[in-house]
């Protein structure tokens, strides 16, 4: 599948896994439902009508948390095994969102019975679905009726390599029927091939050294009425990612090495918001405990702030609880010699700066609790690289390492799970911050997160 027919399909699949998990559910509290009389059971539950805001929830959330897992993915070249796993995963993150919702707006909870049977014929009805849509294709790629005519025109060597990245299910749906070598043919030939075969699409791979033959092959598909696709690799880049974009009418290739704007960015930011103000309730006690112990042991602000290096380097005001003596950033020179990290950043162990009770308050990395205005100020995420102060951005040695500032900052990320202080080089810490950033995904913040759990608890790695 390619182009605009693959976003369609997609598109098309996941509404129908989320009628499909509706219609689960609906089945899953029939079947409970009817047994009190089947099965003579003790226990009758309620109407389906107390349960329809579970719809609400499946209807949308479903298919993003299938996607999530890359459910939808090389369809063709995944297990049973590898399915079952996806719809596991989609399901712990499905049941932890009914449970928020009905811990926090005091909603009817379906028996468990009903969420039992749910599970089962989830599986089985997004695993049939599955299997049919396989089937669907390779009926149809059999066929060959519905297979798109392409052109491949080009180096012949960039059209050879072009071929072998196709994906099964996009040969499943193409038929090459011709390739032009743009070097020794003219563009008569070209045009030849797109009435001989009826080409829909005309793929183009060539270097930046063929770009005038290029441009004259395009304008002659664009007379056709024929869709022109570049091959833009031309441009060669170790990490960003390659896409399209349009900018005052004009089109514009765009090269990422962060994650585009996308739904999963968009529930990222949902739970930063969401889950930073749902922690300050279990945080509320223990920050007011915080608060009372550093005014009646040391003299001075009970909040520090410091201004620290955010999305792209912008700077904001971080809070943190003050576990320092009040004139400790001015004596941080006196104690240069004894920095025990490598790079800009300063560290030691037993800094003398630090009260009794901000060494207990760092221990239990209560400290980091006022960081939660951070995330819901919108500054901070909730997982992230850790921001760092002003003025160690600026004595970075390698600009490649600016590149951790290329995401919103977050109050745990790799390091924070990896031994936090036990981390004694900087690129090392840095190598972490850009694993993170080059690998993220949901599920990705969901593990860090529920590691940082025991980490917080324990002290691992804290100083």
């Amino acid at each position: 599948m390619i182009g605009r027919k693959q976003e369609l399909n997609l598109q098309f699949q996941q509404i129908a896994d989320g009628a499909l998990l509706v219609f689960a559910f609906w089945i899953a509290h029939i079947l409970r439902y009817y047994a009190t009389w089947w099965l003579g059971l003790d226990r009758p539950i309620a109407s389906f009508n107390e349960f329809r805001w579970v719809l609400f929830v499946l209807m949308p959330f479903g298919p993003i948390v299938l996607e999530m897992q890359g459910y939808y993915n090389h369809i063709l070249q995944k297990s049973l095994w590898k399915w079952l796993t996806q719809i596991g995963r989609a399901a712990v993150l499905l049941g932890a969102l009914l449970a928020v919702c009905w811990f926090f707006f005091h909603l009817d909870v379906p028996s468990r019975a009903v969420l039992l049977l749910f599970g089962a014929l989830a599986m089985l009805v997004l695993v049939l679905r599955e299997r049919l849509t396989i089937l669907y294709l390779r009926n149809k790629a059999s066929s060959g009726k519905y297979r798109e005519n392409v052109l491949l025109a080009g180096v012949p060597l960039d059209m050879q390599q072009l071929e072998k990245t196709f994906t099964p299910e996009q040969m499943m749906e193409m038929e090459i029927v011709g390739r032009i070598d743009i070097d020794t043919q003219p563009i008569s030939a070209l045009i030849e091939a797109l009435h001989e075969h009826a080409v829909s699409r005309v793929i183009f791979a060539g270097g930046h050294s063929h770009l005038n033959r290029l441009q004259e092959a395009i304008a002659a598909c664009e007379v056709e009425g024929v869709e022109a696709w570049l091959l833009a690799d031309f441009i060669k880049t170790a990490i960003a990612r390659p896409d399209f974009d349009v900018l005052g009418n004009r089109p514009m290739l765009v090269f990422r090495t962060t994650p585009e704007i996308s739904w999963s960015l968009l529930i990222k930011g949902i739970i930063d918001r969401v889950g930073g103000a749902l922690l300050l309730v279990p945080c509320s006690v223990l920050m007011i405990v915080a608060t009372i112990a550093i005014k009646l042991t040391s003299p001075g602000p009970i909040i520090f702030r410091q201004t620290r290096a955010g999305k792209h380097g912008k700077p904001f005001t971080m809070y943190k609880f003050r576990t320092m003596v009040t004139d400790a950033e001015m004596r941080q020179a006196e104690l240069a010699a004894f920095n025990e990290m490598s790079g800009p950043v300063f560290k030691i162990d037993n800094d003398p700066r630090v009260t009794p009770v901000g060494r207990l308050l760092r221990k239990l990395s209560i400290d980091e609790f006022p960081q939660l205005f951070n995330v819901l100020q919108g500054h901070m995420s909730l997982v992230g690289p850790r921001p760092l102060p002003m003025y160690e951005v600026e004595k970075f040695e390698n600009t490649a390492q600016r590149r951790r500032l290329s995401v919103k900052p977050g109050l745990t990320c790799l390091w924070q799970v990896s031994g936090r202080n036990e981390v004694s080089d900087f690129h090392e810490w840095v190598r972490l911050d850009l694993k993170y950033i080059d690998n993220w995904s949901i599920w990705l913040d969901l593990k860090i997160l529920l590691k940082t759990v025991p980490v917080v608890l324990l002290g691992w790695g804290a100083k």
